[in-house]
């Protein structure tokens, strides 16, 4: 089974919006402003991949140093438990938490799909971006493709959703206004930061180099224009990149826990499984960096 990666907090203390539970993912917990502002829950996701190959190094690791079965016999054949000896040595010589036996045995870090909810959308690009430029340096894992729901972007030249849903049922302007205050430290606010406008001239790397992008959108949220600017500029330089746009709904339509039954969020649920199956199922459609 591939792994996935899965942020879905709010900017700020205070906001929790719920997961759908039927996907199996690895869920992140960030740090919250106005306690802990940027950066500090952007690096939060990327240690996530740090962590990721870091486990998948040390599995690695115990599987040679002392499985059952080896060549030295113990067991026949191949495979096997892991040696617990050496798995605490190996732990205590790269002082190191445990090895994870879940994903030892079921996780692929090699085919490792993002998902951001909301401004967790943002993050998720953030990760993706720094996994790009980082290449081999969180080997073995690779980001395969990420998924954007309904992302928290935002822009100084407002878009058209921006003016005429500027006061939008559950997330308004001035809401998202606060959220982005209360995030950014003092001296760095602006609607054009990288964190907040994934257009801003200077982003690294360079768009055609991201990783296929599948962007979720709402038809009454107002920073939906934007997110579908995004998905534009990637699909201009052939990135695959496509959106789903659901009508009558709203942010967060298919992820708050009183919503996730409704037949939106079961519908974007499947879409968005069927989309990231290519990337982590299916040969013929890797992606790399």
């Amino acid at each position: 089974m591939s792994a996935g990666v899965e942020t879905g907090a709010g900017l700020y203390r205070g906001y929790s919006p719920a997961l759908d539970n039927r996907r199996r993912k690895l869920p992140v917990m960030l740090q919250l402003a106005p306690e802990s502002r940027y950066p500090a829950a952007f690096e939060d996701g990327l240690k996530v991949l740090n962590w990721l190959a870091k486990q998948a190094n040390l599995a690695e690791c115990s599987k040679s140093m002392g499985v059952g079965g080896g060549s030295h016999g113990g067991g026949g054949g191949g495979g096997g438990e892991f040696n617990k000896d050496n798995h605490r040595h190996i732990v205590d010589s790269f002082g190191a938490s445990v090895v994870e036996p879940w994903l030892a045995s079921h996780g692929d870090p090699t085919r490792c799909v993002l998902l951001g909810v909301s401004c967790g959308a943002n993050i998720a690009d953030y990760v993706a971006r720094k996994a790009v430029e980082g290449g081999k340096l969180f080997d073995p894992v690779k980001v395969v493709a990420q998924v954007l729901m309904y992302p928290f972007f935002v822009g100084s030249v407002p878009t058209r959703s921006e003016i005429k849903l500027a006061n939008s049922y559950f997330y308004d302007k001035a809401m998202c206004m606060l959220a982005w205050k209360l995030f950014l430290p003092e001296n760095e606010f602006s609607l054009d930061h990288p964190a907040a406008n994934p257009l801003v001239s200077g982003r690294s790397p360079p768009l055609k180099s991201m990783p296929p992008t599948l962007t979720v959108v709402a038809e009454h949220d107002w920073m939906r224009d934007r997110a579908i600017a995004y998905s534009e500029e990637l699909r201009r330089v052939n990135v695959d990149a496509p959106v789903l746009e659901y009508k009558d709904a709203v942010h967060e339509f298919a992820t708050l826990d009183v919503l996730l039954k409704s037949p939106q969020a079961q519908v974007c649920a499947e879409d968005i499984a069927i989309w990231a199956k290519k990337y982590i199922s299916l040969r013929g459609h890797e992606f790399s960096y």
